[in-house]
């Protein structure tokens, strides 16, 4: 395949919301929220934009890389709104970083940072781009509903990067859509119209969640079992697998059917919460910081989101 990862970067907000500091609120308590979910605690934007905690990622990511923002030759930013309708996340970040290439959005929900290495697989091996940078950012506390406790206690705020660069670390990837606006939707509100007589549907998240959970766990064990034959790799030769971070009891659930060992499994969940497209780059560049993984290891990353999307992929770093 096509690239190798030569950076990683993230960026969060600074205020911290506690379980305890949800119950002052919300019907619910830090062992009904922990049980349910393995979520402890989570970041939440207050003044940071969704552009400003991307934007930092990358600067991470392409210092952590040793090229310059000039190097770039692409910019994919995944998230499932943007601060604007236009200009995307990806040029404002473009400007800020003082890049000089092309740069576009993508919202693949929470599956958005495979799908983005998924296109930049093909840009790099077609020859069209050397360099990419791609960052996920994700300030999922601006579309809850914050009396809701079966959503709002999921979802944090964040932002993860990544630089590829044509390499061989891809060893298979494969992403997936099955159009559904049922089980999972975050509603777009729109400026009034006179004309307008459709429906109206709500802005914030809804969810339904014994669905989705049959949904995931169904998606990681097809996605992974694919990419895994398609590499030629089996279970003691992968170092850890990344999934994205919904439900620890998903996670779990989805770790024991494919034969995984406890360590072998990545977890963030208990301090980022559910940051969609975010959550993986997020892991992953802890994971490499506390150096839980290293240069050679061979990591399978898994995802699943609204759309509904999937996906996995075999990378060695």
């Amino acid at each position: 395949m096509s690239f190798r990862i030569i950076g990683t970067g993230r960026a969060h907000p600074e205020y911290v919301l506690t379980n305890d500091k949800l119950s002052e609120f919300l019907d619910t308590d830090d062992e009904w929220i922990t049980t349910r979910t393995g979520i402890s605690t989570r970041y939440i934007a207050t003044d940071e934009t969704l552009t400003g905690i991307g934007t930092l990622a990358g600067k991470r990511a392409i210092e952590k890389a040793g090229i310059k923002p000039t190097d770039l030759d692409l910019i994919i930013c995944s998230t499932i709104r943007a601060e604007y309708a236009c200009p995307s996340m990806a040029c404002l970040v473009q400007r800020e970083i003082g890049a000089d290439c092309p740069a576009y959005d993508i919202n693949a929900a929470c599956t958005g940072f495979l799908y983005a290495l998924e296109m930049a697989d093909a840009f790099i091996a077609s020859g069209k781009a050397q360099n990419v940078l791609v960052i996920c950012a994700e300030l999922m506390s601006r579309h809850l509903d914050w009396a809701d406790r079966a959503t709002c206690v999921l979802f944090g705020d964040g932002a993860g990067a990544a630089v590829l660069q044509k390499g061989d670390g891809l060893k298979s990837i494969r992403v997936t859509a099955k159009g559904d606006d049922e089980l999972l939707v975050v509603g777009n509100p729109f400026c009034d119209s006179p004309f307008y007589t459709g429906p109206e549907r709500a802005p914030e998240v809804y969810m339904n969640g014994g669905e989705v959970f049959k949904f995931a766990v169904g998606a990681i064990l097809k996605d992974v079992r694919h990419v895994m034959k398609q590499a030629g790799v089996k279970q003691e030769d992968v170092k850890m697998m990344v999934p994205h971070q919904a439900n620890d009891r998903i996670i779990d659930f989805a770790r024991q059917k494919l034969g995984f060992r406890e360590d072998q499994v990545a977890s963030g969940i208990d301090h980022w919460g559910n940051t969609s497209s975010a959550s993986i780059p997020l892991l992953l560049d802890e994971l490499i910081e506390e150096g839980r993984i290293k240069t050679g290891d061979l990591l399978v990353m898994t995802a699943f989101g609204g759309g509904l999307t999937t996906g996995a992929c075999v990378i060695e770093l």
